[in-house]
């Protein structure tokens, strides 16, 4: 069956290019707040699986209603002839330069499309909307009318009147801000224009739904994929001799803690990609949680356990917090730290103010000696870790694609969000933690466990300030 197609129309500069966006899940419709932008009309698909679920067509808006209202008035021949009118309209001025975008928006109407009329109710309602409210109502396709809120007024009551002896259905909707759930309800509505679009609208929001889940179980694998790596990375250099070279110690922990932030940004993108947003921009602001440094004292304070919770967390699941829950948070304690495994000569380092990692010299199999920084033993690293990917994919999932800013922290500063996570699931989530920092390489099984947690997390909200 051919997928139900909508024209979106309305006056110039009203949304009707951030209601495409968002609908269709594409940042590449142009989006600008000057009138006169759309100069043609363009589809855009809402593809999943490669099939198309609906096709929503930007078109410009209207500059000439009321002399197209006129030349529809005198050529009128009854009620029942007034579709095949419009169409002689477009058909008589498809090359006059007067009405290019009259023609441009009514072409996909009588090509059969539905019309979804948008108007902004934080402006007044005006009577020189009612001409090209009625060229719509000749066309005697399925309407629906959208009152999108650009800016602080509010107007909507006055619109709902005017608009409900124009259209079947009138839904306020403001485009930029709508999550997921508003965008399905108003695609269900969609479905109540026309019998014939009913199935596959409804079928298409179901699937929506079903695809919702899937990007979630996705995200949550790519970031417990990003916690494993980043509990199992180590960095290592060629030692002189069997005892640790701070200074080679430093550089190795640094690039320890580069790898580290690597791959966050890595699994952000691909959380991004999940969720079609392979083109937000984040913005580079010291005022942005997430842009802070992971291992900075502000990550650690926002993000991390408290020193209490983090005690009571090890404890309670049995993990051991190497390097002491006060040096950690307090930064007091430069010595070194005790030596793991195989270990030939001195060990144990401080990776700027907090215990990151443990400090190895092995000995080579053919002479020679290796420093090894890693992998991670500091016990809130993860957690802050966990935090600031639990904040980006609830920034990320709930933005839609009519957005154009930087996906920036848009909560209230807070202090140890990982704390609101509840006690049985954050147990259950260090003894994950604790299984990798323990093994020399990433244990799948234990990350698909992890995986189920964070996924467990992703669907409750997270840790929510």
């Amino acid at each position: 069956m051919t997928a139900p197609r909508f024209a979106i129309v309305g006056h110039p500069n009203k949304g009707k290019s951030s209601i495409v966006a968002t609908l269709a899940e594409d940042d590449t419709v142009q989006i600008s707040p000057y009138p006169g932008t759309t100069t043609r009309a363009r589809a855009f698909p809402m593809r999943l699986d490669g099939a198309t679920l609906y096709e929503l067509i930007d078109t410009p808006g209207f500059q000439r209603a009321r002399e197209t209202l006129a030349w529809l008035t005198a050529h009128e021949r009854g009620a029942e002839s007034r579709p095949s009118v419009l169409d002689e309209f477009v058909a008589a001025h498809r090359t006059d330069p007067r009405f290019a975008h009259e023609c441009e928006l009514l072409a996909p109407i009588v090509e059969g499309a539905g019309i979804l009329y948008v108007v902004d109710g934080s402006r007044p309602y005006s009577r020189e909307y009612e001409p090209e409210m009625e060229v719509l109502r000749w066309s005697g396709r399925p309407r629906m009318a959208l009152i999108n809120l650009i800016g602080e007024g509010d107007h909507v009551a006055a619109w709902r009147t005017a608009l409900d002896q124009y259209f079947a259905i009138v839904r306020v909707f403001d485009a930029v801000e709508a999550d997921f759930d508003r965008r399905i309800a108003l695609l269900r509505a969609f479905g109540e224009l026309s019998d014939a679009w009913r199935p596959q609208l409804v079928a298409a929001a179901d699937a929506l739904v079903r695809e919702r889940a899937r990007r979630r179980a996705g995200a949550a694998c790519e970031i417990a994929a990003m916690l494993s790596d980043a509990l199992t990375a180590t960095a290592r250099g060629r030692a002189n001799h069997d005892r640790v070279d701070a200074e080679h110690a430093r550089r190795l922990g640094e690039a320890l803690k580069e790898s580290i932030r690597t791959r966050e940004r890595d699994a952000r993108r691909a959380v991004q990609d999940l969720y079609r947003h392979a083109r937000a921009l984040r913005e580079e602001s010291d005022l942005s949680l997430l842009d802070a440094d992971a291992f900075s004292a502000q990550s650690f304070d926002v993000f991390g356990l408290s020193s209490s919770q983090l005690a009571l967390t090890a404890a309670a699941s049995g993990a051991v917090a190497f390097g002491g829950v006060d040096a950690l948070l307090g930064g007091a304690s430069l010595g070194l730290a005790a030596a793991f495994g195989a270990i030939v000569g001195g060990a144990g380092a401080l990776l700027g103010a907090r215990e990151i990692a443990k400090v190895r010299v092995l000995g080579r199999r053919v002479g020679g000696f290796e420093l090894v920084v890693g992998p991670v033993i500091a016990p809130n690293v993860p957690w802050v870790l966990l935090g600031r990917a639990l904040l980006h994919h609830r920034l990320v999932a709930e933005r839609n694609h009519a957005r154009r800013e930087a996906i920036v922290l848009d909560v209230e500063h807070s202090e140890h969000l990982a704390d609101r996570v509840d006690a049985s699931r954050r147990r259950a989530l260090e003894r994950c933690f604790e299984r990798l920092r323990t093994t020399r390489d990433a244990d799948p099984d234990t990350t698909r466990t992890l995986a189920r947690e964070v996924e467990s997390l992703l669907d409750a909200g997270g840790a929510r300030p």
